[in-house]
This record gives structure tokens, sequence and C-alpha cells, in this order.
């Protein structure tokens, strides 16, 4: 292969990324457009640095050193990362490149003034921007200058920023090259960055236009404010315009200097409105072209636009697929399943063939879209209220797009999305046979779905699938399950408002539903206590599971003294609770089973701070506390005018409250136990694959949806680059916060709370279990690097039903995602630990260690210190 070291901007597309970096590809392609004007220039192309590169033989070394550093380690990277630039800086360029490079000056002209500006190939991607990672040069005169300057780029691939990105991001250094853009210097009256989406709400019809007078450098380096245009549909609907006092302008001899801007010019719009409505059609022109939103860099010179750079805007949550032009308001399923990070492609898949409604994927995450419900009147507010009790911001965000005008269709009360049929509300006695038999039903299911599925593989593994994915949801309907779920959440609401009316006092059910039967949720936690019973007078195993490093401790556990009973009561444990893991709504997260050292710290934990007996000991004070509220209540509503009667209706609501909230915790612990199933059946499936040569890793099943592992079953084929594609996509979804409430117009909402009984600086959320604690925050986002002591607050993003068996040994919660229903909530009540969740960036405003407050009746959380 010929190595090329310069090619002209007009000679290159953005499929050049390897030869021409990020930002010389997105060069060459805007300079394709019509009607778009980009500076001439040309690249100084990867061959060439690594041409250059090879000339210093220490660089390898260096490189190896580097790798082997910890990204946190900030001083080891600076004196590294400074002496790499400092070889690269001394290597003298090769004559024959250096020869190109003046020969592309010479037809440009040697005396004009450039910019040079690196160009690495991991930057400009629509997964990772790398805005600002590696160094830009304005106004650079003559030939020795500009080889000088391409040295500089070269080394700015070492700055100690670019070192720390690569590094946290997982990238390797010996995989990113650096190619350098030489481009004629524009002088603009005017310049800055235009937005083709709003990059603050994500609303892709509104653009945004920061402009400042001279050289874009005084807005990119903050020494300016800018003027700020939002348009939207061909005008501007709103504009900030700054006092701009500072500017950059090109001195003739090369460099830049920072000037004063006259007092009378400084209030001046640096664009007209006009103006701005131009550039923002230019902006369209281009984001068409690349196929998405756009961060554009531009020039006004002589009254015309220049577009000098084009990147994607990474930050921005994908909007979902609807195939049509209609406007759609989109609410997340993962703020409700208590699990917001990415979803792979097997888990969310598997999820939308088993969920009881349509969802729709973005950014690995699954959103249910509620525009019809929320068309009509009568079924409006039966969503805004159920929304409301579930999470108020998601009530509120929903609220936000219906006042504004004609976003929402409206639709007559009869159309679709009304109530479901079935007659959900037809009444239920107050009997615990009922959750006994529907407890029942669940078990028996899921051991024939373990029994039939044993000789299934290939094809006929995904038929027999598809039609257990239809009993899983036959399950899910029972119109007596629903019924149940419904009886103990309305006497739990009934109960609460009546005795607050009665009685004023505040969420009194909360009290009264400690340690209700039946709850496998909370009844987990416990277990892991006995299981602590166990292994606690077992010194030697103590020590053992103190150093345990890795996933076939239990083996190894059995050789110790009481060894075999310890591995015996974990392994019954992980019989029972095995299929449980964090995120456990995605069916390719690791379960307890596959990775039970997750629990061990868990269990070292309650060794080091429980008695003997503890979880029979905590049940029955629950029990006991639950039934001294109920006596008292009961005594205070008799001494009420007609109290007797009142005494009796609420006496009735606290046996139905009793007998059926611990049921609402049920379904999940049946679908979750089916889907291990459907798991283990599936990694078997995808380990053929692999023997067959089909699949390179097991794993790699997990980058499929379903539909895509059944066609590989059945044809044996599979494009390799689709599995690299979609790791690299996943990887890139981590760093997006999914929002409650997103539009098709790509408006990420969040929603507020409406709030104004609380102390100044408290962190306002949801009240879910009553009481006030005060203790240390802990932290944790990683249930494995749990280390808790008595009387601890838990601080995390949200809690899954695999999260309880830590709920035993803290005294509060407070978590960022979550409502009055969902399973953090219910378990905390259970427990007896006042809570409070929906509290926006909790794990970032709260330091791990700072002593706080938890208002679990009023909904918020005080930091003392």
């Amino acid at each position: 292969m010929i190595e090329q070291y310069v090619l002209d901007l007009q000679d290159i597309d953005e499929t050049q990324v390897a030869v021409v970096g990020g930002k010389g590809a997105h060069l060459g392609g805007l300079s394709r457009i019509e009607g778009i004007r980009v500076p001439g220039g040309f690249c100084v192309t990867t061959d060439a640095f690594r041409r250059t590169i090879a000339e210093a033989p220490s660089i390898d070394d260096q490189l190896d050193r580097l790798s082997r550093l910890n990204p946190d380690d900030r001083e080891a990277i600076r004196t590294l990362s400074a002496q790499i630039r400092r070889t690269i800086e001394g290597i003298a360029i090769p004559g024959d490149l250096a020869a190109a490079i003046t020969h592309a000056l010479a037809r440009l002209g040697e005396q004009t003034a450039y910019a040079v500006r690196s160009s690495a190939t991991a930057e400009d991607l629509p997964t990772a921007s790398f805005a600002g990672q590696q160094d830009t040069y304005l106004n650079v005169v003559g030939p020795t200058a500009i080889l000088q300057h391409v040295s500089r780029c070269w080394a700015s691939l070492f700055t100690e920023r670019a070192v720390t990105y690569r590094q946290r991001n997982g990238i390797d250094h010996r995989t990113v090259h650096m190619a350098v853009v030489v481009q004629q210097m524009v002088i603009p009256h005017a310049s800055g960055i235009l937005f083709t989406a709003d990059p603050v709400t994500g609303n892709r019809k509104v653009a945004t236009v920061d402009s400042g007078f001279g050289l874009g450098e005084a807005l990119v380096s903050g020494l300016v404010n800018p003027d700020v245009f939002k348009v939207r549909d061909g005008e501007v609907v709103d504009k900030t315009i700054a006092a701009k006092q500072r500017a950059i302008h090109a001195l003739p001899a090369g460099g830049t200097q920072e000037v004063a801007i006259a007092p009378q010019l400084q209030g001046q719009p640096a664009l007209t409105d006009a103006q701005a409505v131009r550039l923002v059609q230019l902006g369209r022109r281009i984001e068409a072209h690349f196929g998405r939103p756009q961060d554009i860099e531009w020039c006004l010179v002589d009254g015309g636009f220049q577009i000098v750079q084009s990147r994607p805007i990474t930050t921005l949550f994908p909007i979902p697929e609807s195939g049509d032009q209609e406007n759609h308001v989109y609410v997340s399923v993962g703020h409700g399943q208590m699990m917001t990070d990415p979803m792979k492609p097997l888990g969310f898949s598997m999820w939308q063939l088993t969920a009881m409604v349509p969802m729709h994927e973005a950014g690995g995450r699954l959103f249910v879209d509620v525009t019809r419900r929320l068309a009509s009147p009568a079924s409006r507010a039966g969503l805004l209220e159920a929304m409301g009790k579930g999470d108020p911001l998601i009530r509120h965000a929903l609220e936000t797009v219906l006042d504004r005008d004609g976003f929402v269709p409206s639709l007559p009360d009869a159309g679709p999305g009304g109530p479901p049929a079935g007659g959900v509300s037809a009444p239920i006695d107050t009997d615990p046979a009922v959750v006994a038999e529907l407890i029942e039903r669940s078990r028996a299911s899921i051991a024939g779905l373990e029994r039939d599925i044993r000789t299934k593989t290939g094809p006929a593994l995904f038929d027999f699938l598809l039609e257990a994915f239809e009993e899983h949801k036959r399950v899910l309907s029972d119109p007596l399950s629903i019924k149940a779920i419904m009886a103990g959440m309305e006497a739990t609401w009934w109960l609460n408002d009546k005795l607050q009316e009665w009685l004023g006092e505040k969420n009194v059910a909360d009290t009264l539903t400690l340690s209700a039967p039946d709850n496998i949720t909370s009844e987990m936690g416990l277990a892991l206590l006995d299981v602590a019973d166990v292994i606690r007078p077992k010194s030697e195993v103590v020590a053992f599971l103190q150093g345990v490093d890795g996933d076939d401790f239990l083996e190894e556990l059995a050789k110790l003294a009481g060894g075999t009973e310890a591995r015996d009561a974990i392994e019954a444990y992980l019989d029972r609770y095995g299929m449980r893991c964090v995120g456990e709504i995605d069916i390719t997260r690791p379960r307890w089973r596959e990775r039970p050292s997750t629990l061990v710290p868990v269990i070292l934990d309650n060794v080091r701070n429980f008695e003997p007996g503890a979880a029979e000991r905590r049940f029955e004070q629950g029990r006991q506390k639950a039934q001294k509220k109920e006596q008292d209540v009961l005594t205070r509503l008799r001494a009420l005018p007609d109290g007797d009667r009142k005494a009796d209706e609420v006496k009735g609501m606290i046996d139905r409250v009793r007998t059926f909230i611990g049921y609402r915790e049920y379904p999940k612990y049946g679908i979750i136990s089916r889907y291990f199933v459907y798991k283990q059946a599936l990694l078997a499936e995808a380990e053929r694959l692999v023997q067959a040569d089909v699949l390179p890793e097991k794993e790699d099943a997990f980058y499929l949806t379903f539909q895509e592992l059944h066609d590989a079953a059945r044809s044996h084929q599979m494009d390799d680059q689709l599995i690299q594609r979609r790791k690299e996509a996943f990887r890139s979804y981590h760093a997006l916060t999914p929002p409650r409430v997103l539009t098709s117009d790509g408006e990420a909402l969040t929603g507020a709370y409406r709030r104004d009984d609380v102390p100044a600086g408290a962190l306002i959320g949801v009240p879910v279990s009553a009481g006030t604690i005060e203790g240390r925050a802990r932290v944790i986002l990683d249930m494995a690097e749990a280390d808790l002591e008595a009387g601890d607050i838990l601080v995390t993003a949200f809690t899954d039903p695999s999260w309880s068996p830590l709920f035993v040994g803290i005294a509060g919660l407070v978590t960022e995602v979550g409502g009055l229903m969902t399973h953090g909530a219910v378990i905390a009540r259970e427990y007896g630990l006042p809570a409070v969740v929906g509290v926006e960036h909790a794990t970032r405003l709260i330091r791990d260690g700072q002593r706080i407050r938890v208002h679990g009746t009023d909904g918020y959380v005080e930091i003392l210190s």
C-alpha cells in the first residue's frame, strides 16, 4: 500500500477517519455538501504520524509504561505524558514528508495564515466526541512555523487530559493516531457555535446559536458570554444578547491577541435575527448529510457563513423510532422498574416480548408510548393519577407536555387506551387462601417450564420460548393476581387518607404493614441473616470468606472445618433466591447463582453487625409494632363521634392490607424465576453456536435481540461487525442519563417537585416510609462493594429487590429513582426504615460519610455535615 502523507480536503469524505481523523473526515464531508462553504486546506494523514513516530524507538517503551498506570494517578500520568510529548516534538520531520507538506502550502499560498488543528482517529465519533482533548493553533504563518505546529499537534495526542480520557474510556493509546488539518484562516466579523438540537432540553426542533465578535476562541475559552439565539421552524423564538467586552483577533505576522471591544458595540448583537435563521438553515443541511444532530463551528466573513467544523452532539438521548411524523410522548420503563442503566439487546428484546404493553427502545432503555392515553380526557386522568402515585416527577413532566398547546392531540373518550377490560375492580374477599393459591399457581407454572424446556435445542427452543412467553403473560395478567395486588395497594391508600383525616396522622399504613406475611422480597433479606447465623461461629470459614476472590469458592468451602454446613446454607439460599441480581429486568445481567461472590460482603456485614437469631427477632418486633399500632389506632377511633363504625371499617382495611400487601412482590419474583430458566437455555444454545463457529464467545449472544439470536440458530450465520457495533453502542449508552419523560421532538423532561414545606437547602423527594433518622450516609452504587455498619443510611441510584439483603443492616434509605409502590419503598416499609426516594442527583449531592437526616414522613433529606 502506498503511504499518503497529504490529502486535499476536497478529496476526503467521512469514511476516512482512519486516514485523516474525525475532524478531517468531517471537514472533508462538509466540503462536499452543496451550499456549504469550507475554508480551503489539506490534511497531514495518520501515515505521516506513524512514519514520524517510528523515528523514535523509545516511544514504545513509554507507551507500555503509560498503559500500566492507574487512571487516578494524576502525577504519574502528568510526568510520563509530558515526557512523550517532548520526545515527539524532538523528532525531526523526515525530508520527504516535510516536502509534501510545503508543496501543499505552496499551492494554497505560503504566506497565507493557517489554522493548524489536531484530528485524532478517536474523536468526533457518534459515541465519543473527545471535544477539547487535543490542540488547535490559530493564525500560523510560514512553512517553518507550520511544520513546528504539526509536530505540536502530534504531541497533543498525549496531553494529560487526552491520556486520562482514553484510560477512563478503555481506549488503547496505540490504537489512536493523529492526523493534522491545515486550513486557511478566515478573519471573521463574528463566529460561534450552532447546535442543531437544543443541547440542554434535547429538543431536535429547536436550534441554538451562540455568537460573539472576532474569532470563536473567545467563546470556547470562556473569555466572553455569547449571544444566544433559539430558532424553531424558521424563526427566532428566544434570544439573549450578552455584553461582549473582549474578542480575540488574528495578528498580521501570526498568532492572536485579546482586544477590548468599543463600549458602544458591546451590547450590539453579533448576528441579526435573519442571519441566525440563515445559519440554522445551513445547519439543517449539514445535519441531514451526517444523519444526526450536529455541533457546528462557524464564521461570518463578508456577510456569508463559512463552516470550520462539525461534530455529532453525543450528549442527546436518542428518540424511539415511531415510523410516523406524529407527536409522541414516552414514559421511562426503567424508572418504574428501578433499573435506569442501559440494557443489552437480548435484555430489552426479552422484556419487550414478555411485557404486557408495547415498549420502544432508545439508548438501551425502554419506554412506553402514552400519547393515546393522554389524548383522551378519561384515560388521561387515570394515567396522571397512577403516575403521580408511582413517581410525582413523571406526573409533573407529563403535565408540562400537556400544557403545551396542541402537542398532544385531543381524542374522544371512547378511543383506545381507556381502562383495561376484565373487571379488575370486582371485589375480592380478604382471605389469605387467595394469596396461597396464587403463589401455588406461579410455582406450578415455573416447574412446568423447567420440565418442558430441558429437551429443547436449536430453532425448536426458540419456537418453544415464544409459546412460553405467552404463558408468562397469561400468569402476569391473571385477573385474581391483579385484584390481589390492587387490594393491598388500595387498602394502603385508604388507610393513609382516612387516618390522616380522622386522627391527623400521616402515613400510618407504613407502621401497620410492618412484617406483613408472604413478602418474598423481605423474606430474602431476613434469610441471609439466617445464613450468617450458620457461618458466624465458624472462624475458619469467616476468615476464608474475607479473602474470597472469584466465584468458585463454594467448592473450596467444603474443605474447611464447618465448611460443608456453611456451603449448604449458601446453596440453599441460592436455590431459592439465586435468580436475582441488581438490574434483574435485564436477562443478561449475572445472577447470584452465576456470581455468588456478590453476596459475600453482605453475609460478612451480617456476621459482624448482628447477633444470632436476628431474623426471627426482627420479624417478630415488626409484627408486634404493627399490632400495637393497630390497637392504638382503633382505641383512638372509638373515642370519636361515630367511632365504632370508623374503627370497624379501619379494622377491615388493616386485615385487608396485611393479607395482600406482601403478595405485591411475588409476581416480580415469578418473572425473574422464569427469566433465569430462559437464560440458562439461551446460554446453552449460545455455547452450541460457539462450537459451530457462529459466535466468537457465548456472551456475545447478549448483543443480539431474541429474533437475531433465533435467526443465527436457524441459519448458522452471523454478521461479526454487528456484535462489535452493538458493544460500542452499549458502552456509549452508559454516558447517557435516561429522562423520565421523552417526546418525539427529543425533549427530555425530568419534572419538578412543587413543594414549599421543606427547609432551605433540603433535598426533596417522595416520602415512602415514615419516620426520621439521622446517621452516616453510605453512597453505594455497586452492591458487591457494600461495607455497612449498624446505623448507616444507604444512598444509591435505585434499588430493585436484589438490594433487600442490605436493608436489614441499615437505618434509612435515600434513592434517586422510585415512588410509593416501587420495590425499595415496599421493603423499606416492611422493615420500618425511614425512606425518601426520587431525590434527584442524591448520589452526587450527598457525599459518602456525611451525616444526614432522612425525613421519611415528609419526604426530604437534610445534609448535616
